[in-house]
């Protein structure tokens, strides 16, 4: 029942971290309309496997690491701030039209999901350069009431992580399945739309992102 409490708190973690709108639920959004169901999984996939690495760091208490993501915030969100302008530029420009399931990849090689791997790997590094969401995995595992990190053992928070990557990834399947049912019934002029209205906000993001960042640099 102890480890089935800590798989349960880590997967409302993991939901609660997946859920809500942000650039990269809008980015997989798009790559499942544009190329169906296994991209924006995978794509979801790269984010959930970044919240299980920040879980990680505040669930096993490396704080040596949180000290370091917070010494190098202003580059990290730099970071971040500039690849989200990127891909949403990118994006906003793309003339990509639906392309048939049978691989699920991008044919463009413009873009950051124009393979699986670089689905995944673009997905994954929009969310470890966010550091905000460091902060949310602490006050989120501070939550648990000591059962997990540093008041609790490093297996306890082992299972409170996988818990945290399982819950993330389920998001993700659930919400490229349900949207992959509409993927091949979405025509070109359809995705041409998506990709102008995603690019639009992502990049505008990572414009608020590095706009926030300048304000409080200078």
């Amino acid at each position: 029942m102890h480890y089935l409490l800590l798989i349960g708190s880590g997967i409302i973690m993991g939901l609660i971290a997946a859920v809500p709108i942000g650039p990269v639920n809008i980015i997989c959004i798009r790559r499942t309309f544009a190329f169906g169901p296994l991209n924006g999984f995978i794509s979801g996939l790269g984010a959930a496997l970044g919240d299980g690495i920040f879980a990680a760091i505040t669930g096993l208490g490396l704080t040596w690491i949180a000290i370091l993501i917070e010494g190098y915030a202003t580059i990290i969100e730099l970071v971040g701030g500039a690849l989200l302008l990127y891909f949403g530029v990118r994006a906003f420009l793309s003339s990509l039209t639906p392309k048939a399931e049978n691989d699920g990849c991008e044919s463009a090689p413009e873009n950051g999901g124009s393979s699986l791997a670089g689905a995944i790997a673009s997905a994954f590094v929009l969310t470890i350069t966010n550091p905000a969401t460091l902060l949310a995995f602490t006050a989120m595992f501070a939550g648990l009431g000591g059962l997990a990190g540093g008041a609790g053992s490093y297996s306890d928070a082992a299972f409170v992580v996988a818990g945290v990557v399982g819950g993330s990834a389920g998001w993700w399947l659930f919400l490229t399945s349900l949207i992959g049912l509409f993927h091949t019934r979405v025509d070109s002029n359809a995705i041409r739309l998506i990709n102008r209205f995603s690019g639009a906000l992502v990049a505008l993001f990572g414009l608020a992102v590095l706009i926030n960042l300048a304000a409080k640099t200078f």
